[in-house]
């Protein structure tokens, strides 16, 4: 038996003995997402010893790595073939693990162009409470069909079992890349991103703080020239452009570093910018809203409700339940899955939703 096996070996030994006495388990990759999600206990589960890439063939564009694998090795060997994660996974000044990055499920600035981690998860094995390895989706991207268990896996937060390998789509590094940046209120950008998605625009990327908003092109030498020269704004050197979207990715932005409570708000794209709300930084085309906001939870949550989304307590301020409330019919389906997979409530219980 190889070092891999016996870690995984060692995995599935301690969730049958924590099955088996019903045990909760805390699981773990890096640490790098620990704030987020709601409080859980539980004997610590560490999943980092089972760790390495399975298989990456560059020209089948997917590569498969255990879940312990780290994000650097993941970035490290797609960057020498020209390849990328497109949905930009963000690290918070860490190193995360592949499985920790599934299971939470964060995309980065480039989501609303590539789409969410979910859209590149083709397949993922799940270690399940009894003991059971199994194998969801597939290695190469027309093997994915029928109930998508794979993809629910992404942002489940670990509650339903142990991912210990994922197969993920990958994408080649843009031929080019240049940022754009203009001189404008917050109600100008949200009219100008929702303008400028619906015409043939190589636009990769969005962001709008301080009266000052971001665009990013990406793709051939000759479609960035004309959209420069449709779109107008100022040209950004390389260097700040490229500190401007990690900051936003890796949330090292000023923005991020100065608030002392905030919220992440999904909301449609052409929602007015929330007045009242505290000093906002917007992503994704005008979808994703970052407040430093000390407004009480209950008066946030229902200005995102009033706009047509959901309130998240990103971190800051007093704690209290994280996630916007699910509907009845959404959190029956959570209750039921959750009892299908993990009978005896012991991944991670309570991390995705309070009593779950």
């Amino acid at each position: 038996m190889d070092r891999m096996d016996s870690a995984l070996q060692n995995l599935r030994g301690r969730v049958i003995e924590a099955n088996a006495a019903k045990t909760p388990l805390r699981l773990r990759g890096a640490g790098s997402k620990d704030f987020y999600g709601e409080r859980c206990d539980g004997t610590l589960l560490d999943m980092r010893g089972y760790r390495g890439v399975v298989d990456y063939e560059p020209s089948e564009l997917v590569i498969t790595a255990r879940c312990g694998t780290s994000l650097s090795e993941v970035e490290s060997l797609l960057a020498r073939h020209q390849q990328f994660l497109a949905f930009e996974p963000p690290a918070f000044a860490a190193d995360p693990t592949i499985g920790g990055i599934i299971a939470c499920g964060l995309s980065g600035p480039r989501r609303c162009q590539a789409g969410a981690a979910r859209d590149f998860v083709l397949g993922a094995a799940l270690l399940c409470a009894d003991g059971q390895l199994l194998h969801f989706g597939g290695k190469v991207i027309k093997n994915v069909a029928g109930f998508d268990v794979a993809r629910l896996l992404c942002g489940s937060l670990g509650i339903l079992g142990a991912i210990t390998e994922v197969s993920l789509k990958v994408l080649p590094l843009p031929r080019a890349e240049q940022t754009l940046r203009f001189e404008m209120t917050a109600d100008a950008a949200l009219e100008s991103f929702n303008r400028w998605a619906g015409q043939p625009l190589p636009i990769s990327a969005t962001g709008w703080c301080n009266g000052q908003a971001w665009l990013r092109l990406s793709g051939a030498p000759s479609a960035l020239r004309a959209a420069r020269t449709r779109l107008g704004g100022e040209l950004l050197d390389a260097a700040p452009a490229d500190e401007w979207w990690r900051g936003l990715r890796h949330q090292t932005h000023a923005f991020f570093r100065e608030a002392h409570t905030l919220w992440r708000l999904s909301l449609p794209s052409t929602a007015a910018p929330l007045a009242g709300a505290g000093p906002q930084l917007i992503e994704w085309g005008g979808a994703l809203r970052w407040c430093a906001s000390d407004l009480p939870a209950a008066e946030l949550r229902g200005l995102a409700t009033a706009a047509g989304g959901t309130a998240l307590h990103w971190r800051g301020g007093e704690a209290g339940q994280r996630f916007h409330p699910l509907a009845p019919t959404l959190l029956a389906i959570h209750r039921r899955l959750k009892a299908r997979f993990d009978p005896h409530r012991i991944f991670n219980p309570g991390r995705l939703i309070a009593d779950l």
